[in-house]
């Protein structure tokens, strides 16, 4: 019986020291997993990037960056008006367009189409519409 718990005992030392030597058969798959994750972590955050850029263009409008570098005027800064583009804002106004779209077909402001349309209603003697 003594041989048998000795021999037992030799085998199992034996195993415990070729398990040391012997290699771990699940190493390269954890490896390339993890490899797959830190490709698929950059890729992902080279998307955010992307997504982050394109917000911030379609979020800015140019009304926005209008407002952004223009300084704030004051009533001795009002600037003058062609008559060539006060009669084209007429023509548009006398054509139905709203004044949003006559100040991005004219290049004027909103406030500036207002003060057109004002001044011209005024002169004729007629009311604002």
């Amino acid at each position: 019986m003594g041989w048998i718990f000795a021999g037992l005992l030799t085998f199992s030392v034996l195993l415990f020291l070729i398990s040391f030597f012997m290699s771990d058969p699940y190493k390269k798959i954890r490896e390339e997993i993890d490899e797959l994750s830190m490709q698929q972590i950059k890729e992902l955050y080279q998307i955010k990037k992307k997504i982050k850029i394109l917000e911030e263009e379609l979020l800015i409008s140019d009304e926005e960056i209008k407002k952004t570098f223009s300084r704030p005027k004051s009533p001795k800064d009002k600037k003058q008006i062609h008559a060539i583009i006060r009669n084209q804002v007429h023509l548009l106004a006398q054509q139905g367009l709203s004044v949003e779209q006559i100040a991005k077909q004219s290049s004027l402001t909103t406030d500036d189409v207002n003060r057109i349309l004002h001044d011209f209603f005024q002169s004729r003697g007629e009311k604002d519409e």
